[in-house]
């Protein structure tokens, strides 16, 4: 469907299902992979090769987050341009972002290719493990400068109107990612670094599928002479901050629970923190799916001036939210035995029981948490970046350390409550920040400047 008719014409509540269900279903696809992606190092490599991906996996996640920052950060932009009717400013900013994403793969990957060895080092480990993690990161260095650019092409195909082939897409590198590893490592025998190239190749061959209607000039979006100047790189930086800052802080959030469960509990304390882990990887990417596919229609009528159109865009995609999330609650709060034994099927009473407390306080999370998420996917779609980043850092890291102190004398109890306690705060500084930008975001439709 031409984006125009799609993000001006439609209506709210039908434009939502037409965007979010495809988004939604693309993300879980991901996550589904990802799980696949472990159980698959795990089975045929041993336990070695799974704890040296894991090793190896946050200087990895960080390639991909820079690539990331770009994508998103254009798409916004992008988005406001077309509904400007400013076709060639969204053009250039959409050829000069593929260049900065080629570019920074290329610097990234060549920088972590050579340093990867003295990275694993630090990281304190050695001989063989070492070794696995280096050939794991040095694989995904050699692909970075195509394989990083499948975090742009899935917005820019969605800001065309392209949705269902972007949803299409996704499912594709899913699939063939998880049927080259297995055929990889069930089959070749090939070691962990052919994990690293399963995933690259799915992510190659699909980038050349998702070029393919640009360069053929079959969308709104065309390659153009790059004019790169520096407040629209600003603009891309600034607009795709919230999210590389919330993959950063939630590394290093990551690596400070793990640190403190360890002390307090052990290896079982980490295990049932995976499992909590493993439900939040299959609850966030539904409400991630749902509101990024929402962000071209946003900005767009932005751009258009239809803020009545932004509001009702929205509402469709916090309530939505609130639908998942509530209902994430009751499947927690209900069934954590399943859940369990979904992930450790030989799990004993200690740990069955420890495993059942976690995941009951941890469904608390979700009765406020759909609020803030929906919120910083609204700032960044009308482009107020800071406020989506003070929502992104606060929720990803600034608020889980302050709980962690508050809450240390509860022991591991304590850890658990702290994803519902991060969440409420979260939902309350969400508040706060549309409270404060209420009259702006309650301001009547107006007519843009046309493109001179």
């Amino acid at each position: 469907m031409n984006s125009d008719t799609l993000f001006s014409k439609i209506s709210p509540l039908k434009l939502f299902f037409i965007a979010s269900i495809p988004g939604a279903i693309s993300m879980l696809a991901s996550a589904l992979y990802q799980t696949l992606d472990g159980v698959f190092v795990g089975h045929f490599l041993g336990a070695t090769a799974f704890a040296a991906v894991n090793l190896a996996m946050p200087f990895v996640i960080i390639n991909f987050s820079l690539a990331d920052l770009i994508g998103v950060g254009a798409s916004v932009p992008i988005s406001i341009c077309l509904g400007k009717k400013q076709e060639k400013e969204a053009c250039n900013i959409f050829t000069c972002s593929c260049l900065m994403i080629v570019g920074t793969g290329v610097l990234i990957g060549a920088a972590l290719f050579i340093a990867a060895p003295v990275l694993i080092r630090l990281m304190g480990a050695e001989g063989v493990f070492a070794e696995l993690a280096v050939q794991y990161i040095r694989v995904y260095a050699i692909c970075s400068p195509i394989s990083t650019m499948i975090f742009a092409v899935d917005n820019f195909l969605r800001i065309c109107g392209i949705i269902r082939g972007s949803m299409l897409l996704n499912i594709l590198m899913s699939v063939l990612s998880a049927v080259l590893e297995f055929l990889f490592l069930a089959v070749f025998r090939w070691g962990v670094w052919a994990a690293a190239l399963a995933t690259c190749s799915g992510m190659f061959v699909c980038v050349i599928i998702a070029m393919i209607p640009f360069f053929r000039k079959k969308t709104i979006l065309r390659f153009c002479r790059p004019h790169f100047h520096a407040s629209m790189i600003r603009q891309i930086l600034a607009c795709g901050s919230p999210n590389f800052l919330n993959n950063i802080a939630g590394r290093i959030t990551s690596i400070l629970m793990n640190a403190i469960l360890v002390r307090m509990g052990g290896e079982t304390a980490v295990s049932v923190y995976g499992i909590l882990m493993y439900a939040d990887g299959f609850i966030q990417p539904l409400l991630y799916g749902m509101c990024d596919s929402l962000q071209p229609a946003v900005g767009y009528n932005l751009g258009a001036g239809k803020m009545s159109r932004v509001r009702a865009i929205e509402k469709c995609c916090f309530s939505a939210s609130a639908i998942i999330s509530l209902l994430a609650v009751f499947v927690i709060a209900l069934f954590p035995e399943q859940i369990t034994y979904l992930f450790m099927a030989d799990a004993g009473g200690e740990v069955m029981s420890l495993a059942v407390g976690a995941l009951r306080l941890f469904s608390l999370t979700y009765i406020t948490r759909w609020f803030s998420f929906a919120t910083q996917s609204y700032m960044l779609a009308i482009e107020k970046p800071f406020s989506a980043s003070i929502i992104s850092v606060s929720t990803a890291l600034i608020f889980p350390v302050l709980l962690v102190l508050l809450l240390w004398p509860l022991g591991l109890t304590g850890i658990w409550l702290n994803f519902a306690g991060t969440s409420l705060l979260a939902a309350a500084l969400s508040a706060f920040i549309l409270l404060r930008l209420r009259r702006e975001l309650t301001k009547p439709d107006w007519e843009p400047e046309a493109e001179k």
